[in-house]
């Protein structure tokens, strides 16, 4: 066998294992429910929950706690999943930046006994590109 021939399989093994291992460690988005499932199993696996902030009928985010001059590092809030389960998660960081107006929040982490804990939140925030109704004055 070539030299050439050796190099390109190491190669192709090497490829190979990277992807096997990449494969092993992805996360999928879930709920609280499914969550609390995989944390008792496997408690060190990060979780990845797509879901809202809690609204009120006025559309004003509600259970949202926090207070840089008590602990700037810490924030609460109420999270409700795809299937309508709220869950008030803990953010032990400073709150991102217009956190009120995104859509959508992912927040990746995992459940210490019966909290889940936040170690990242993305924000999914509304579009700048809305499609909005333009009316012309037609003489």
């Amino acid at each position: 066998m070539k030299i050439s021939h050796i190099i390109a399989l190491i190669v192709i093994g090497a490829v190979i294992a990277i992807v096997v291992s990449m494969v092993g460690n992805t996360s999928q988005y879930v709920d609280f429910a499914q969550a609390k499932a995989i944390a008792e199993n496997n408690p060190e696996e990060k979780i990845h929950i797509v879901g809202e902030l809690k609204k009120d009928a006025q559309g004003n985010v509600v259970g949202l706690e926090y207070d840089p001059q008590v602990n700037a590092n810490l924030t609460r809030f109420i999270l409700v999943d795809d299937k309508g389960h709220e869950e008030t998660v803990v953010l032990r960081d400073t709150k991102p930046t217009d956190m009120e107006k995104s859509e959508k929040v992912v927040v990746i982490g995992g459940f210490v006994g019966e909290q889940f804990i936040v170690e990242k939140v993305i924000l999914k925030c509304p579009s700048k590109y809305e499609e909005k109704e333009l009316l012309v004055n037609e003489q």
